[in-house]
């Protein structure tokens, strides 16, 4: 839960990641974090032949539909939720989180020296309404040895992390350009976030 002092203009926000939570605080944005149960299964499995862009708004929807359902099944104060999801997609393909570091390590290979998208969908569901957007990132990687790629990886960082690396963290040095937002890379756009926000009705 938030530490900020809950009031009128409180939201929800139906992620566990520390880094939305660290975000929303940084720009002033009273929220309490809901840890609503995942489905049982897969975490956010892709549909057969789903485009990664498709895929990534769908399951930032999904959230927000999974998480209003069960505030409204524990009859809680209602309240705008955000939920977001974040994927990495590299020659169409979508790099998800890593299984285990041999996982991470070879995200790492591809994307070394080469140019990824991050897409980063975001969702705010309230008064029977969904506003969304995407924020889309294009983020350049310097070529990367292997001692650096072991290194990385060894120290855990990448775990959890959509295409195995986090652009606040230590993979920061491997970033030679960004075009777009750079808090969308690291899993809210806040620009996006707050102007949906208004949208649905919320005010600072």
């Amino acid at each position: 839960m938030s530490d900020t002092p809950m009031s009128d203009t409180l939201i929800y926000l139906a992620s566990a990641s520390p880094r939305r939570h660290d975000l929303l605080q940084q720009i002033g944005i009273a929220h309490q974090v809901l840890q609503v149960p995942s489905p049982p299964g897969e975490d956010e499995p892709m549909l057969e032949n789903e485009p990664p862009a498709v895929y990534v708004r769908r399951t930032a929807r999904e959230k927000a539909l999974r998480a209003t359902d069960w505030i409204r099944s524990r009859a809680l104060t209602v309240r705008p939720v955000l939920c977001a999801d974040t994927t990495v997609i590299l020659d169409g393909q979508a790099l998800g989180k890593p299984a285990h570091a041999e996982d991470a390590m070879d995200m790492l290979r591809r994307l070394s020296g080469r140019t990824h998208e991050v897409h980063t969908a975001i969702v705010v569901a309230h008064a029977g309404r969904i506003h969304e957007d995407v924020s889309i990132t294009q983020v350049r990687f310097a070529a990367l040895d292997e001692r650096e790629i072991r290194q990385y990886s060894a120290s855990g960082e990448p775990m959890g992390k959509a295409g195995g690396y986090g652009i606040q963290g230590w993979a920061g040095r491997f970033v030679v350009h960004i075009s777009g937002s750079h808090t969308g890379v690291m899993g809210l756009p806040v620009h996006e976030t707050v102007r949906l926000l208004r949208a649905a009705g919320w005010r600072a």
